[in-house]
């Protein structure tokens, strides 16, 4: 019985690397996901007070602007 040199990879290091690869597609979506929730406002009563606070201060400033 002779031993054959393989330089290929084993099936448990194919396997790990497609689970890893797995792994990282989901912390990617993960990402995106946290990303896309952190810019939608989570109490729309409170996003609704914050544009018309927004919207007071702009015309305040062109008001600063004209009467200047």
């Amino acid at each position: 019985m002779e031993m054959e040199l393989r330089t290929g990879l084993s099936a448990a290091a194919i396997v790990a690397i497609v689970c890893n690869s797995v792994v990282a597609v989901l912390i990617l979506i993960l990402f995106v996901i946290l990303y896309k929730a952190c810019k939608v406002p989570s109490c729309p009563q409170r996003a609704a007070a914050l544009t018309e606070i927004q919207e007071k201060q702009r015309s305040e400033q062109k008001y600063l602007l004209t009467a200047a």
